[in-house]
C-alpha cells in the first residue's frame, strides 16, 4: 500500500516484558481442579489472577512475542512482511519437529507412527504455502518502499528452513556456512549437515526389511545432497507392486511423495510471488532472485519415488 503512512499501535509496554526464554511457572491443573474452577465461575472464563501476568501470556510468551515486530522503514507493507516471515519461521520449526521425530520413529521401526508425523508435516507445509496468499497482497511499489531497509536479509538465511532442507536430504555445505559465525546456531547446523536425513534412515529401514541395496546407498558422506540410486528405486518398485493399504512401506512411500509434492507447491508459490513483486531483479541476499527460485522448484527430495512410476 504505497503512499500510505503506517500508524504503529504499541499494545505492549516493552520495558515491562520479561525477555528471558526460560519457561515461566504457570502451575498445573487436573480434570478435578478444572471442574471445580468451572463451578466457582458459573462456567465463565477466569479473569482474576495473582502476580503480574496470566497463565496464557506466560505459557505462550505472548507479551514478548508481540514486541518482536520492529519495522525499519515507514513502508506500510513492511509490518505484514515481518509478521508473515515470523509466522513462517514458527511453522518451519513445527515442520522440522515432525520430521525430526519421524526419523527417530523410523530408526525404531515404528513405521505407522512415522507416517502420522509425515502426514502432519504435509499439513504444516500446506499451511506455510498459504502464507503467500497474504504476502501476495504486497504490491511491487509497496515492497519497494521498504526493500532497501532489508539490507542483505533474505529468507535463504533462515537457519530453521535450512534445518528442514537438511533433514529432508537436500544438503549444502555452502549454504550452511551462512550460519558459521553464529555461535549459538552453528553447532546444530553443522550436526544436521553431517547427519543422515530422514530419507537416508528410511533407506536403511528398507535394508533391514530385506531389500537388496547398494552399499553406497547405506553408507556415504551424509553432508552431500542425496542422489538417486537404482537399487533404491528397485526396492520401492517392488513395494509399489504390492500397493495395498496394509503394506506399511507402500503407505510410507505415498506419504513421502505427498509431502514432496506439497513442498514443491510451496516453492512454486514462492517463485511466482517473488516474480510478481520484484520481477527479475537480484535478490537481497546475493542470489539471482527468481532465477535461483526457479532452479529450486525442480528439486525432489525422494527422486526414486517419482521416477518409479514410469516403470509401474
Amino acid at each position: 500500500m504505497a503512499r500510505v503512512t503506517p500508524i504503529f499501535p504499541q499494545l505492549v509496554e516493552p520495558s515491562g516484558v520479561n525477555c528471558s526464554n526460560q519457561s515461566r511457572d504457570i502451575g498445573v491443573t487436573t480434570d478435578e481442579t478444572r471442574a471445580y474452577a468451572a463451578t466457582q465461575t458459573d462456567g465463565k472464563p477466569l479473569v482474576e489472577f495473582g502476580g503480574t501476568s496470566n497463565p496464557y501470556v506466560d505459557y505462550q510468551f505472548i507479551d514478548l512475542l508481540h514486541t518482536l515486530q520492529q519495522p525499519k522503514s515507514q513502508g506500510y507493507d513492511e509490518t505484514c512482511f515481518i509478521v508473515m516471515g515470523q509466522v513462517k519461521e514458527l511453522l518451519f520449526n513445527a515442520l522440522h519437529f515432525e520430521l525430526y521425530n519421524a526419523r527417530h520413529q523410523i530408526d525404531q521401526d515404528e513405521v505407522i507412527e512415522a507416517i502420522r508425523m509425515i502426514s502432519r508435516a504435509r499439513a504444516i507445509t500446506t499451511y506455510i504455502a498459504h502464507s503467500w496468499d497474504v504476502l501476495n497482497t504486497i504490491t511491487a511499489d509497496g515492497f519497494n518502499e521498504f526493500r532497501n531497509s532489508l539490507g542483505q536479509a533474505s529468507g535463504q538465511l533462515s537457519f530453521m528452513y535450512r534445518h528442514v532442507e537438511f533433514i529432508l536430504g537436500n544438503k549444502s555445505a555452502r549454504l550452511a556456512r551462512a550460519h558459521s559465525n553464529i555461535a549459538h546456531v552453528w553447532p546444530k547446523m553443522k550436526e544436521a549437515l553431517e547427519a543422515p536425513s530422514l530419507y537416508d534412515r528410511i533407506i536403511a529401514l528398507l535394508a533391514r526389511r530385506g531389500f537388496s541395496l547398494d552399499a553406497k546407498a547405506l553408507d556415504r558422506d551424509w553432508s552431500q545432497p542425496y542422489e538417486a540410486n537404482a537399487s533404491v528405486e528397485a526396492a520401492w518398485l517392488e513395494i509399489y507392486r504390492q500397493a495395498k493399504t496394509d503394506n506399511q512401506l507402500f503407505e510410507l512411500g505415498e506419504a513421502l511423495v505427498t509431502l514432496d509434492d506439497h513442498i514443491s507447491q510451496y516453492r512454486w508459490r514462492h517463485f511466482t510471488s517473488v516474480s510478481r513483486i520484484i520481477g527479475h531483479k537480484p535478490g537481497t541476499g546475493g542470489s539471482a532472485g527468481v532465477g535461483w527460485l526457479r532452479h529450486v522448484t525442480e528439486h525432489r527430495f525422494f527422486p526414486e519415488l517419482w521416477s518409479l512410476r514410469t516403470s509401474l
